[in-house]
């Protein structure tokens, strides 16, 4: 098992600030194998070649030290998404958010949306279950139709300044009630796990070493990348 953040930020997004040595260095300094950035589509916007470039040059300076991924997420609230999956080339993967909102231009089309991407599609800090129950549909069923598509789900163990200390109560029910453990378990979806860092004086690696070491007690498979 690797030890996984795939969900961090710099400042290319506008929420983040870090340079991409400084979120990559205390990823390693807190014990995180593989490492992925993932900033916000509308803050990348037109520099995409330079983003990739750059994660590109980060993966060849700190070869054997850590494995680096590099992503993107991407919003679904009027003004601030991609409208056409297949614009977006040159990432191993993209987190999708805001699907459970009323206002998403994706919502329960997610499906069709994330069989457009040519890279590994997740789901990012959306309460999944809550999303099924609200729509009066089955959760495991539900789950497992992400699976069927090959969608991960993240499983963001946030605890920052940036999102005023708070955490995701679908992450803590994940963590705390065995019912909700089974359903994702028996839903065979793949997970992966997030800090969702914006600044890396409140990066806590710790907090994701332990959602990596559940899930793998757990008996749940998470998302591989090669």
């Amino acid at each position: 098992m690797k030890i996984m953040d795939i969900h961090s930020h710099t400042y290319f997004s506008a929420c983040g600030a870090d340079k991409h040595e400084d979120t990559i260095n205390a990823a390693i300094n807190g014990g995180i194998q593989l490492f992925g950035i993932s900033d916000h589509c509308y803050g990348i916007g037109e520099r995409r070649e330079e983003y990739i470039r750059i994660i590109d040059e980060m993966k060849n300076a700190y070869n054997g030290k850590i494995q680096l991924l590099c992503g993107i997420e991407i919003a679904t609230v009027p003004g601030l998404g991609i409208d056409d999956p297949k614009t977006v080339k040159g990432f191993e993967y993209c987190l999708i958010e805001h699907i459970d909102r009323d206002e998403s231009t994706v919502g329960m089309n997610i499906f069709d949306y994330a069989d457009g991407f040519d890279c590994k599609v997740g789901i990012a800090h959306t309460d999944l279950i809550g999303m099924a129950v609200r729509k009066g549909l089955d959760p495991t069923e539900f789950l497992s139709r992400f699976a069927d598509h090959g969608i991960f789900w993240e499983m963001n163990v946030n605890y920052d300044s940036i999102h005023g200390f708070s955490e995701h109560q679908y992450m803590l029910d994940f963590l705390n009630k065995p019912d909700i453990t089974k359903i994702v378990k028996d839903s065979g979806i793949k997970l992966s796990v997030g800090f969702d860092g914006h600044r890396v004086y409140d990066y806590d690696p710790e907090r994701v070493i332990r959602m990596n070491e559940f899930i793998n007690n757990s008996g749940i498979e998470m998302v591989s990348f090669g």
